[in-house]
């Protein structure tokens, strides 16, 4: 139970930002600002899976994995509500039966696929 304060301050967080509906096992493209020292230079893509979806209200954030450069999987936490992601784009909707998709770090290739969901 959240001190009422606290509710109000969430719920004026959170109604200024856009953010669309996505379930663990979507693909996303999530537009990130890099900073360099003082100044924010870019804006740089982050296309990944979703893995994981912890937290309530502010503090919600998520896991988005994606295979670098070597065949080397590297995963980001994001918080939903932070400055600094510019927007989050759905891809694909994946279709699976987990809440936590932490197996994918042991797949590697056609073994890491998702199907897709269909769409109604």
């Amino acid at each position: 139970m959240k001190n009422r304060y606290l509710e109000d301050f969430d719920k004026s967080q959170i109604k200024d930002r856009d953010i669309p509906n996505f379930r663990v096992g979507d693909s996303l493209r999530i537009a990130v600002k890099i900073t360099e020292g003082t100044k924010t230079r870019r804006i740089q893509n982050f296309d990944g899976v979703c893995i994981a979806i912890r937290g309530e209200g502010t503090g919600k954030t998520f896991i988005a994995r994606k295979i670098g450069a070597n065949s080397v999987g590297v995963e980001r936490i994001f918080p939903l509500y932070s400055e600094i992601i510019e927007e989050i784009k759905v891809l694909r909707t994946g279709k699976v039966r987990r809440a936590k998709l932490f197996y994918l770090r042991d797949r590697r290739g056609k073994a890491a696929r998702i199907k897709e969901r269909k769409q109604k």
